[in-house]
């Protein structure tokens, strides 16, 4: 089940969904808007190592914006920082985001449950795009969980994104066991 406007706000009022800054007029009928944060990111390598700490450089996107590349691969972050501690966070493309050839994750749509941040973004391209800080560039979606949770995102010793951070944040997958 999806949370309604309604039903959002009423969990906000309740503390268990927030969105800081939080603007009315960016709720949707059953989502809440979010927009691209000022900071873009780049792996320096060419190659990228699932084994290692694949560094990366960040960068601003000027107000003028910055054109993206269908050859590259960036990382970007919403402007809002949210916290979920009730519900599945879904974070979905706007259909104007889609419709430019804009993708916004490769996989990774779904929060958990005690997922307070920013959402880094793993952005590409159909054909170079320009985008600007700021602009409207996904929404989140509230599911209801059924059930009782064991492991809270924000408490588990072993989750790798807990680090509050207003910059994309590069892949963590170096820190698993494989």
């Amino acid at each position: 089940m999806i949370l309604t406007d309604k039903e959002i706000l009423k969990n906000m009022e309740q503390g268990l969904i927030k969105v800081e800054p939080f603007d009315l007029s960016k709720l949707g009928t059953n989502s809440y808007d979010v927009h691209l944060g000022k900071t873009l990111a780049m792996y320096n390598d060419d190659i990228i190592d699932a084994k290692a700490h694949n560094k990366i450089t960040t960068f601003e996107i000027p107000a003028e914006g910055y054109v993206l590349l269908p050859s590259k691969f960036y990382l970007g972050v919403t402007a809002e920082y949210t916290e979920t501690h009730a519900h599945v966070p879904f974070l979905e493309g706007k259909s104007s985001v889609g419709r430019l050839g804009i993708d916004i994750h490769a996989t990774a749509g779904k929060g958990d449950v005690g997922f307070c941040n920013y959402w880094t973004l793993e952005i590409s391209v159909k054909q170079p795009v320009r985008v600007y800080p700021l602009m409207p560039i996904g929404q989140l979606i509230y599911f209801v969980v059924q059930g009782d949770i064991e492991n809270y995102y924000n408490k588990k010793s072993s989750a790798k994104y807990n680090t509050k951070a207003a910059i994309p944040v590069e892949s963590m997958m170096f820190k698993n066991k494989f």
